[in-house]
């Protein structure tokens, strides 16, 4: 069974950088689109970045483009996030769903991912 734990949010200021990590474990992320999402308070969960195995896609949402860039190794993912907002404060998760045929990932279809982190919190404030 794939598990993951999501670490590195923090507290920035307006303008800073941060990179939350998704480490999983048991099974390998080899043929798992993993996505990640956010929650602010009040809000609905919203997808962020997601990213297809084997470099064969990523998808932004429009808040996202141009500041933050998923990324992964072996058993890691990440979120580097540049220029952070206040808006960008939130509870952000990483997901996973497997993917063996590679279908392009989708950040609307938060039911398909079926594997969740805890959540790592990300406050951007002067």
């Amino acid at each position: 069974q794939l598990q993951l734990v999501e670490s590195g949010g923090g507290l920035v200021q307006p303008g800073g950088s941060l990179k939350p990590s998704c480490a999983a474990s048991g099974l390998s992320l080899d043929y798992y689109t993993i996505g990640w999402f956010r929650q602010a308070p009040g809000q609905e969960l919203e997808g962020v970045s997601c990213l297809v195995p084997g470099g064969v896609g990523t998808k932004y949402a429009d808040p996202a483009k141009g500041r933050f860039t998923i990324s992964r190794d072996v058993a890691t993912v990440y979120l580097q996030m540049n220029s952070l907002k206040a808006e960008d404060t939130a509870v952000y998760y990483c997901a996973a769903f497997r993917n063996p045929y590679l279908a392009p990932c989708s950040l609307v279809s938060k039911g398909l991912y079926t594997i969740w982190g805890q959540g790592t919190q990300v406050t951007v404030t002067s």
